[in-house]
């Protein structure tokens, strides 16, 4: 079968694609500032020896790092609103699916770079009189996010390609604008392959920006 390719109404629908693009960026930019905040105070619970503390942690970390991440904004959506009595339209549903899907995976990030540093450095802390939480924030973390760096820019590229999973609540970013336009005009081909390519301008100067981080780490080391 021979396909004509013809870009001229995906050109003609330039607008809405800018417009999918910049919600698109807002909603991965918002997501990954919220779960990486998060993350922290739920990465430091995991690693606290205090079960009241550390179990709620853990229980939480399990339950969105073991579940699909579109399962989680449907539900969401849909589920959400019937146990609580408030509206929730679909771009609250999709920050809070992605907000908390990242809180989990970065507070693995969070543990896996705390205890990357020898029990030493805990134990000079504390024999300087520091509290669990001083020892934390003044000592472990200002070593341990060097190491976590390359793990964080890892999952902000992932966090941009799983924004696409909006689209399935009708939230207009780039991907629910392609749905939209292919539908309406019948060009299925050229408009995925538009979004795809925008996808990859998009994200691939991150995932070179990732590379380059890693190599100046491995210098500094």
């Amino acid at each position: 079968m021979d396909h004509v390719w013809d870009f001229t109404s995906v050109i003609a629908s330039r607008k809405l694609l800018l417009i999918g693009l910049l919600h698109t960026v807002e909603l991965g930019v918002l997501c990954l500032v919220l779960g990486l905040t998060a993350g922290a105070f739920v990465g430091a619970a995991r690693y606290s020896r205090n079960r009241w503390v550390n179990w709620p942690a853990s229980a939480f970390v399990e339950v969105f790092r073991n579940t699909p991440a579109l399962v989680q904004i449907i539900w969401f959506y849909f589920a959400f609103p019937i146990l609580v009595p408030i509206d929730i339209d679909p771009f609250l549903a999709a920050t809070l699916g992605l907000s908390l899907n990242t809180t989990a995976f970065a507070a693995e990030i969070y543990r896996g770079g705390i205890q990357s540093l020898g029990r030493g450095q805990w134990e000079a802390a504390r024999a300087l009189g520091m509290t669990y939480g001083q020892q934390l924030t003044r000592i472990i973390l200002p070593q341990a996010v060097k190491r976590m760096v390359p793990a964080f820019m890892n999952r902000a590229v992932e966090l941009m390609k799983m924004t696409s999973l909006a689209s399935v609540i009708a939230y207009g970013e780039l991907m629910h604008q392609a749905k939209t336009i292919s539908t309406y005009n019948f060009n299925p081909i050229e408009t995925y392959t538009v979004v795809a390519l925008i996808f990859f301008a998009l994200i691939y100067p991150l995932a070179l920006a990732m590379q380059q981080v890693e190599r100046r780490l491995r210098r500094s080391e």
